[in-house]
C-alpha cells in the first residue's frame, strides 16, 4: 500500500483571554496549545505529524478529514487546515537514537574518558566499519 506522501486535517484554533491558544482536532480526537499564532501552528503541526505516523507504524485506520467548510466553531474559535509532509516525519524516526548497554573493561571505560572519547560516535564508527555501510 502506498503511504500518503502531505496530509491535510482541520484544527480548532480556540482563544480564551489569559490563556495558551489551545489547538483540537476533532477528526483524530487530540489536542495541543501554543503561546501565540505560529507557536500554536508550530505545536499543532508536529502533533499531527506524530498521530499519524503512529497510526501508520500501527498499521490502523486513518479517519478521512472533514473538509474545512463544514467545520463550525464559536465566536472565539477559528478553523484552520494544517497540513503535514510525512516523508520527512518518517525519516526522522527512522534515524532517532536509541540507547544500548555495553560492557567494557574498567581499564578501557577509564582510559577512554581520561580522553574525552565519545563512546556514541566511537560505537557507531566501529559497527558501520563492521557492516560495511558507508
Amino acid at each position: 500500500m502506498k503511504k500518503v506522501e502531505r496530509y491535510f486535517y482541520p484544527a480548532i484554533f480556540i482563544y480564551e483571554p489569559g490563556k495558551e491558544i489551545a489547538v483540537d482536532f476533532p477528526d483524530l480526537k487530540c489536542a495541543t496549545s501554543g503561546t501565540n499564532d505560529d507557536d500554536a501552528f508550530l505545536s499543532a503541526r508536529e502533533l499531527l505529524g506524530c498521530v499519524l505516523y503512529g497510526l501508520e507504524e500501527d498499521e490502523e485506520d486513518i479517519p478521512s478529514p472533514t473538509p474545512l467548510s463544514k467545520i463550525q466553531v464559536k465566536e472565539n474559535e477559528r478553523a484552520v487546515l494544517i497540513d503535514v509532509y510525512m516523508p520527512s516525519i518518517r525519516m526522522a524516526n527512522i534515524n532517532r537514537s536509541v540507547n544500548r548497554t555495553v560492557t567494557l573493561p574498567a581499564w578501557l571505560n577509564a582510559a577512554a574518558l581520561e580522553r574525552n572519547i565519545n563512546f556514541s560516535q566511537v560505537l557507531q564508527d566501529a559497527l558501520k566499519a563492521q557492516l560495511h555501510i558507508g
